[in-house]
């Protein structure tokens, strides 16, 4: 149901078509043709969700997962990942619209295609699929995560008291901190329709492409810089992109940072 304005009066719609007969033609500016408040998307915010989709921080990593893969298992397999992505994208833009691919009732969920295409037993076993999926993916990155935080520690640990101090320490709180930021984010209302946070979440792809990239590169000009004699030419050289990769890692932190930031400005969070 969506509340939309109608002069002075609130008035409320449910979904369905906009015709005379539903009574609605004079809200035709406020919704789809099937009822549901118009969609305000651009082809910019869509970028964002398919970048956001496609680049997260498994990037970070990629470098090393090819480098065990070898030159030529590692880009079949990235190959061969990219043409998956594109298959199932391409099935979930088929599945938008049920019958007609212009006027069919549209699917606004995964769920809602399945419904319409499969039905029955197979939706219910999509649906055990999705929400297996969903959990797995909430436990794994938890996981993850405290893994992550506690290397860090454990590295600030060592820059302090020495590598040969154990700096032990436990991932529970780092899970405990984690679980509680996304208790405190999933209280949010409607957190799917704030209008920044594809925008942020597409510069956090970006920065993490940038951080991989340069560390990469980083990484083979220390390689080379240990064959090229101190001070020569090339030597400089070399050093002046290591520094300019670490400046770009740092600055696109630093865009991210601000423009979330600035975003939170102008919104928020809890204000309903």
């Amino acid at each position: 149901m969506a509340p939309l304005q109608n002069g002075t009066k609130s008035m409320v719609v449910a979904p369905m078509e906009v015709s005379m007969e539903a009574g609605n033609v004079d809200q035709m500016d406020y919704l789809d043709d099937d009822g549901h408040t118009r969609r305000t998307g651009t082809i910019w915010t869509a970028s964002s969700h398919i970048i956001t989709a496609v680049i997260g921080s498994g990037v970070l990593s990629l470098a090393w997962a090819i480098a065990q893969l070898g030159w030529v298992a590692g880009p079949t397999a990235m190959l061969l990942f990219a043409f998956v992505t594109y298959y199932t994208a391409t099935l979930l833009a088929e599945c938008y619209r049920t019958g007609d691919p212009e006027t069919g009732k549209r699917n606004y969920t995964y769920m809602d295609a399945v419904r319409s295409n499969l039905g029955g037993v197979k939706l219910t076993f999509c649906g055990v699929i999705q929400y297996a999926n969903l959990v797995g993916v909430a436990i794994g990155y938890t996981i993850a995560s405290s893994i992550s935080m506690q290397a860090i520690g454990k590295a600030g640990c060592f820059h302090t008291k020495g590598h040969a101090n154990p700096c032990k320490s436990s991932s529970n709180p780092y899970m405990i901190i984690f679980g509680a930021t996304q208790i405190l984010f999933s209280q949010i209302p409607d957190f799917d329709q704030i209008w920044w946070l594809s925008i942020v979440a597409a510069v956090m792809s970006f920065t993490y492409s940038g951080i991989g990239l340069s560390l990469g590169i980083a990484q083979t000009i220390c390689k080379f810089l240990r064959k090229v004699p101190k001070f020569s030419t090339r030597w400089v050289c070399l050093k002046m992109l290591s520094v300019g990769c670490l400046i770009v890692s740092v600055a696109a932190a630093a865009g991210s940072i601000a423009d979330i930031v600035g975003a939170l400005k102008v919104y928020r969070p809890f204000s309903g």
